[in-house]
């Protein structure tokens, strides 16, 4: 009998969370202002969604979980440092994340900065603990990450998007920005647990297209989300884009075409999904779960 999607997520979300306290210093290791921080935001109780479905993927391709998850570890360092990274006064200039005081807030701007580049940099010493197979060798798992997170996807999305703040943003321009900013990133999540199980390249392109089309669906409900919820409900601060002057699905489209948005991308997601069959049963749900969220 198939694991209730809850329980599914609560017990992933611990096994993540075990193995990213192996595998990263402890807070009493030198120097320790440094791995206090990285730990402070590491383990500030995210959503741990790239990893999981990091570990989804893997399991809708026959992998072993234990395969997948220095890769999925790994994508939740480069999250949580672009995290650490936005929330800087000179990007986002954020004091909440995950519902308690921003990194900077606590440790200050420069111990802030190196933590981010310290879990930037441990990703990779991760991906290179991971396992390869018969069709991806280590490279090739540090290629998709490495391009996921670089100058053409994620860091290009975030100059993008604080280059477009208070500036007239098309549907197509904000949807350039989003599917760098944060589709790719889950994107790879979902390629490299497939990688691990030695997928094919025909499945890893249908579920590299599911997690772009999940990736969208994923910020429109953000944006949805910022506009109608508060700080205390989302465990960050609320309305900051439009405070900032951020191009939004909601601020462009209008409330009722952005969610029209969210549901089409979701279609598409789980359309990218057809010849994984019941086997991609679980990633099908994770997506459904995604477009009703309500934090």
């Amino acid at each position: 009998m198939r694991e209730p999607l809850d329980a599914y997520l609560a017990s992933r979300c611990r096994r993540v969370d075990l193995a990213l306290d192996r595998f990263l210093p402890k807070a009493f290791v030198r120097p320790r202002t440094l791995h206090k921080a990285m730990r402070y935001s590491l383990f500030a109780g995210g959503k741990r969604l790239r990893p999981v479905l990091c570990l989804a993927a893997a399991e809708a391709c026959g992998g072993r979980e234990a395969d997948a998850m220095p890769l999925a570890c790994a994508v939740e360092c480069i999250h949580t440092y672009s995290l650490i990274h936005d929330d800087l006064p000179c990007m986002d200039d954020d004091d909440f994340r995950r519902g308690r005081p921003t990194s900077h807030k606590v440790f200050g701007e420069g111990i802030a900065v190196l933590a981010g580049d310290a879990l930037l940099t441990i990703a990779f010493e991760l991906v290179a603990r991971a396992k390869p197979t018969k069709r991806w060798p280590s490279a090739a798992y540090l290629r998709e990450l490495a391009t996921a997170s670089g100058s053409l996807f994620l860091v290009g999305g975030q100059v993008a998007d604080l280059e477009g703040e208070g500036r007239p943003t098309s549907p197509a321009q904000l949807r350039w920005i989003h599917e760098r900013k944060t589709s790719a990133l889950l994107a790879a999540a979902i390629c490299l647990g497939a990688m691990s199980a030695n997928a094919t390249p025909d499945t890893l392109r249908d579920l590299g297209r599911f997690g772009t089309n999940l990736g969208l669906a994923f910020q429109v409900i953000d944006d949805i989300l910022d506009a109608t919820k508060t700080s205390a409900e989302l465990g960050k601060t609320a309305g900051k884009d439009a405070k900032a002057g951020k191009a939004t699905y909601p601020s462009i489209l209008g409330m009722k075409r952005a969610e029209a948005e969210a549901r089409r991308f979701t279609a598409g997601a789980v359309g990218a999904l057809r010849l994984l069959g019941r086997r991609a049963a679980r990633l099908h749900a994770l997506a459904d779960h995604l477009l009703n969220r309500q934090k």
